[in-house]
């Protein structure tokens, strides 16, 4: 009887050893399956990259029906502060801005505004950090246009209760289509306003899309 046991539990314990192997294995096999898999999908990817880099080089025409082989660099103006100008009529202070860094054509600064020569999509965003003890402060991003203004963007921020400690920035940042001739400004509406003119902590800038 004592024998008869131990075979059923000898048998028993095989097959779950067995069992367990099975598993195993299918779960390998299904591994190598998946591996072969995203290997067959690698190379197809570099058969398509190195197939758009021959082409590149042979120059193929786009989308846009423009022969670009060589892509086309994108059009950017990052501007750092340089001074303010305040305008009491306006009851405004307008940044006067340097550049920081640029690429392309189409974008140019000049003292206070940019000037878009190129029309199309841009990426416009802007950051000012202030000093001011008013309770709420903000600034404008205007477009001028023919003698025509349009608010693009506006930034409001709360500014601290501690009128020891005034400072807080506001960043504001959108898309929007530019015509040739647009002319983008910066101001605070408020005279006399107290910012903060470090390039890592007011800035200006623009790149098209």
């Amino acid at each position: 009887m004592e024998k008869h046991v131990v075979f059923l539990v000898a048998l028993v314990c095989t097959c779950l050893v067995l069992s367990l192997l099975l598993v195993q294995w299918r779960h390998i096999h299904s591994l190598r399956v998946e591996l072969m898999d995203l290997e067959l999908r690698v190379r197809e990817l570099q058969r398509g990259q190195d197939r758009g880099q021959e082409e590149g080089q042979e120059g193929f025409c786009c989308s846009s029906h423009t022969c670009c082989g060589v892509a086309e660099q994108r059009s950017f103006l990052h501007l750092v502060p340089a001074l303010t100008q305040s305008y009491d009529e306006r009851d405004l202070t307008v940044l006067t801005w340097a550049l920081g860094r640029s690429q392309g054509a189409g974008l140019q600064v000049s003292g206070e505004t940019i000037n878009v020569t190129r029309e199309g999509l841009y990426f416009i965003y802007s950051q000012v950090l202030y000093s001011d003890t008013t309770w709420v402060m903000g600034h404008v991003i205007t477009k001028r246009l023919e003698g025509a203004e349009t608010k693009l963007m506006k930034c409001l921020k709360s500014m601290p209760s501690n009128v020891s400690l005034p400072l807080n920035t506001c960043y504001t940042a959108g898309v929007h289509f530019l015509e040739s001739g647009s002319l983008l400004e910066l101001s605070v509406p408020r005279k006399s306003a107290e910012l903060i003119l470090s390039a890592h902590a007011t800035f200006f800038g623009i790149f098209s899309l």
